[in-house]
This record gives C-alpha cells, sequence and structure tokens, in this order.
C-alpha cells in the first residue's frame, strides 16, 4: 500500500546504525543514546523502560513486573525471561476469606504481587549487557528527580484513574496535586522515586528488595490489609528467570513467545487457527477478516481461561493447546456465515476491559534485537504507592482466581496468568522483527492483528500498527471495536451475530522494528494510540 499523504498519519521510519521505539519520545531518545554511546540493544531496552516508568506511570515502574526476548545478533537463538513476580507466602484462599474476602478486586493488597521488574533488568544486564546498571538507570533518576511534562495519553489515563488513586492517601497525595490529575504540560516531580533509583543504582538489586525500601512497601501493603513480609520481598531478589521460548512455524517463519504464564501461547493459537484461510481480498478490514479474527481469538481466549497459570504450580498443556491437528478441528469450527453462539469446552473443538503496559523494542547496528515489555497491568496497578520509596505497586494478583482447583487459583509463592507479552519473527534463524502490542488482555489479539496486518496483507510497518482494531471481551461477551472499523464492516459483524460495541479508548499501543537484512535497513513504527514515537540513525 502507498500512504495518502493527504490522510493524517506519520510514515515508516528508516534507519541503519540502530533503532528504538516505544511509547514516550523521551525513552526513545535515551534508547538511542546508550546505543550511540557503546550499549547494545538490551542495554538501551533497560535504560528506556527505566525511564517510561518515571514519565508514564499509569503504565509501568520499578513496582511492576516484565517480560523479554532478546534476539543475540549471528547467535541464531532467542534467549526468554521471565520476570514476574510471586504471591506472598501466606497467600491462600482460606487465608483471604479468613479476611472477609470473597473475591479479588484491582485495588486490594492481596492483588499485589512481589514486583520482578528489578530483579528481571539486574539479571539481564549482567547477563547480556554491555553497560553498568546504574549508568543505565542515570536518565530514569534525572526524569524523576527534575520531573518531566506530562503527554497528552498520560494526562488522559491519569485522569481516568483520579477515582482509584484517591484511595489510598499516599495516592492521593502524590498523585492528585491539588487533588486532580495533572494536565498535560505539567512537570511532574518523583523525588522519592528518585532516591529509589539511586539506592539500586549504587548499591544493587537487593537495594530494592531488602532494607529500608522493601519495608517501606511492604508497610504500604500491610497497612491496607495484605499479607505480605519482608521476607516475600527477600525472596523477589533472585525471582526473575530464564526460561525456554515457545515457538511456531507461520507462514514460512518463526513467531517466538515466552512460555506460561504469560499468554503467548495464545497468539501461537490464533495463528495457527487462521494460517489454513487465505486471506480475504476485501483486505484487513473486510468483514470475513475480522469475523475470523474475532472467531478464532474466542477460541483461544477460552483455553486461556481454562488452562493459563503458573507451569510449576499446575499443568499447562502448551504442546496440546498449540498442536496444529487441534488448531485445524479448530478451524473447522469457524462458520464464515455465522458467529458461533456457545462455544464447546475449552481443550475441545467439538460441539457439545483495559490494562496499562509500555512494551518497547530496540535493534542495534550489530542486528541485536530486544523485545521487552513492563507493566504495573491496570492503570497505576494497584492504586498502593509505598510512599517512602515512591514504588506504585502493581496489581499483577488480579489474574489470579479464588476458585479451588482451578489451575490459576492463588497459591503460595505463585505466578498469576499474565497478560504481557513480548514477541519474535524469526525466518531462516536470523531474527527480522521485535514487536508487541500493550493492551492488558488485548494482547494475543493486538498481535496477530498486527503480524497478519504487516505480513498477510502487505500493510507497512506503521501502517500495521495504525490500522483499526477490535476486540472480543470475554468478560463482556462483545466485540469492542475502535471508531475506525468501517461502518459496513460493523453492520455485517452484527448480521453474523456479533455483539458490537464502539469503545472509548482504542485498543493498546504498539511498537516494531523490521530488520531487512538483504538491505541493511531497519524500518520501525510506533503507535499513534500512545504519545511515543520510533527514531533511528
Amino acid at each position: 500500500m502507498k500512504r495518502d499523504f493527504h490522510a493524517p498519519g506519520r510514515s515508516a521510519v528508516y534507519a541503519t546504525g540502530g533503532m528504538a521505539a516505544t511509547s514516550m519520545p523521551i525513552a526513545t531518545l535515551t534508547a538511542l543514546d546508550v546505543l550511540r554511546a557503546g550499549g547494545n540493544a538490551l542495554d538501551a531496552a533497560i535504560a528506556a523502560v527505566a525511564v517510561l516508568g518515571v514519565v508514564e506511570p499509569q503504565s509501568t515502574g520499578v513496582g511492576g513486573d516484565c517480560f523479554c526476548l532478546y534476539a543475540p545478533a549471528g547467535s541464531g537463538e532467542v534467549v526468554a525471561l521471565n520476570g514476574s513476580g510471586r504471591a506472598p507466602a501466606a497467600a491462600t484462599p482460606e487465608a483471604l476469606r479468613g479476611r472477609g474476602v470473597e473475591a479479588l478486586t484491582p485495588a486490594s493488597p492481596h492483588s499485589v504481587t512481589v514486583p520482578g521488574a528489578i530483579s528481571a533488568w539486574a539479571l539481564l544486564n549482567r547477563t547480556h549487557g554491555r553497560k553498568e546498571l546504574a549508568e543505565l538507570l542515570r536518565p530514569a533518576i534525572r526524569c524523576a528527580e527534575e520531573g518531566w511534562p506530562v503527554h497528552a495519553r498520560v494526562a488522559l489515563d491519569w485522569a481516568n484513574a483520579a477515582e482509584k488513586l484517591r484511595l489510598n492517601d499516599a495516592s492521593h497525595r502524590r498523585f492528585l496535586p491539588g487533588g486532580e490529575a495533572p494536565a498535560v504540560g505539567h512537570r511532574f516531580v518523583q523525588p522519592e522515586l528518585g532516591r529509589t533509583l539511586r539506592a539500586v543504582a549504587e548499591e544493587g538489586p537487593r537495594a530494592f528488595y531488602e532494607g529500608q525500601i522493601a519495608a517501606s512497601m511492604v508497610s504500604a501493603l500491610r497497612d491496607a490489609g495484605g499479607l505480605h513480609t519482608e521476607a516475600d520481598f527477600a525472596a523477589g531478589l533472585e525471582v526473575a528467570e530464564f526460561v525456554e521460548p515457545i515457538r511456531a512455524p507461520w507462514r514460512g517463519m518463526e513467531v517466538v513467545q515466552c512460555p506460561p504464564n504469560g499468554v503467548g501461547l495464545h497468539v501461537l493459537q490464533i495463528l495457527g487457527i487462521l494460517e489454513g484461510f487465505e486471506p480475504p481480498d476485501g483486505g484487513p478490514l473486510s468483514p470475513e477478516r475480522l469475523h475470523r479474527h474475532v472467531e478464532a481469538a474466542r477460541l483461544a481466549y477460552r483455553d486461556r481461561d481454562a488452562f493459563l497459570a503458573d507451569p510449576l504450580q499446575a499443568d499447562v498443556p502448551v504442546a496440546r493447546l498449540t498442536d496444529p491437528a487441534y488448531l485445524a478441528k479448530l478451524r473447522g469450527l469457524i462458520d464464515d456465515s455465522r458467529a458461533t453462539p456457545a462455544l464447546p469446552p475449552a481443550g475441545t473443538a467439538d460441539h457439545a476491559r483495559h490494562r496499562d503496559t509500555v512494551y518497547l523494542c530496540v535493534v542495534d547496528g550489530e542486528g541485536n534485537a530486544c523485545s521487552f515489555i513492563n507493566s504495573l497491568f491496570e492503570s497505576f496497578g494497584s492504586g498502593i504507592l509505598a510512599e517512602g520509596a515512591g514504588v506504585m505497586l502493581q496489581n499483577r494478583g488480579y489474574g489470579f482466581r479464588l476458585q479451588e482447583g482451578h489451575p490459576n487459583c492463588i497459591a503460595p509463592n505463585k505466578r498469576p496468568m499474565h497478560t504481557i507479552i513480548p514477541g519474535m519473527v524469526v525466518k531462516n534463524g536470523q531474527a527480522i522483527m521485535p514487536y508487541g502490542v500493550m493492551g492488558g488482555h488485548f494482547q494475543p489479539m493486538g498481535q496477530t492483528l498486527f503480524l497478519s496486518n504487516h505480513f498477510e496483507f502487505g500493510l507497512d510497518v506503521q501502517e500495521a500498527i495504525d490500522c483499526p482494531r477490535l476486540f472480543p471481551n470475554p468478560a463482556k461477551g462483545v466485540v469492542e471495536l475502535e471508531r475506525g472499523i468501517p461502518a459496513a464492516a460493523v453492520e455485517r459483524l452484527q448480521q453474523l451475530g456479533h455483539r458490537c460495541e464502539v469503545i472509548a479508548k482504542p485498543h493498546g499501543g504498539g511498537q516494531a522494528i523490521r530488520i531487512d537484512h538483504e538491505r541493511g535497513v531497519l524500518v520501525a513504527g510506533s503507535d499513534p494510540r500512545k504519545d511515543g514515537c520510533a527514531l533511528g540513525f
């Protein structure tokens, strides 16, 4: 496709020496500064995500978790890291019910797992980085101590989260200056967070998981009724670990994902289901394409809700759920003439709301490629602020269930079902695209829409990100549409039996870098649904 330069939009970005794409301009610039100073793609990603944790505080931070896929140039491998934290040792359904908890809620201390991000950054840095962690944290420290202007999408999300922030006295004081969410352009300063980042820079990750900073986080959680202890946080120091990535062939390439407890396997499911169809002539916004994609996603999310959990504490049948024969049977359930009114039980093929995250990617001049995602889950996570440390605590534990016997039931030291997934595309043993689409539960849908837009329908990287999106929200039973979906397509989806609903905020936000090995060119895109950009040199 050729871009219509009469229409609003942006072009894909081209470069040769290095490229970064993030959801905030200052983070993208930080990544390029690290590359130009001799750091590799992983160094640049860590520096950028640390900045994002300061300037996009509703989405991410040191109080969150992270996952990473890293493809060292020339190695033919993709390294996967799980940096998700665990529930407290005392977290059992019985203990929670003893405190009158019948269901996990987003702003509850029981939805807070021990943050894994700092553990992850440190492990990645000492294993694959070139720069010292202290150097990589300097830009974030400066942004925290000197302040940074609030951007438009950040301001919108902040205002929407104001009621949650009012539930916690510390969050109300620090994140609602004058009692309201900061306006666009407000220079927001976070001295307490700056001190925490300085401590990690000077003393290493132990300064976060033990001592005064950990005590501040535990105190905030215990005051809110949580079960967390300083021992739980001390155990978080080593929570990050390298894991074996999962992958599947697709369209002559391989799509690589992190394994459970993340939802990457459902990307492989959706792609595998849809691969048996030829792309329809009507293009990426044709009713036929949208219907098939929605139906495939409904089947994959059905399996997610039944099986996805911490594989160290539950059996997650990844091989069975991604087996081509099983996916072919699921494909057979898709009827182009109607929406499936009732799905068969999870794991079979026989008839019988949005979150906040940051995703970024970096490729350096040597070809090292990094796909990196870091999240508090919902906007401002739990809304519980460890005020002395300046750490906003995630609510990843909201992904648990209290249903005993369910694979994803909360349990001591267990990881919850995780929605954040970095992606990587490999061809002929070489990484050709680190990519990701943030947006909580939307992410498998978002990734597969993007990949199909680019590789099947021929949209360039930026066009594939820009293309209007939809999502069959399993919690609501409706297909949530962005306003850009054509009216004729919406009408046809409704005729097929889909309940359609236009949403106020768009779905997620993506970044991608295509590595053109033949020409020695990098091509990147960054989502206009966020405040960021792609830049290269």
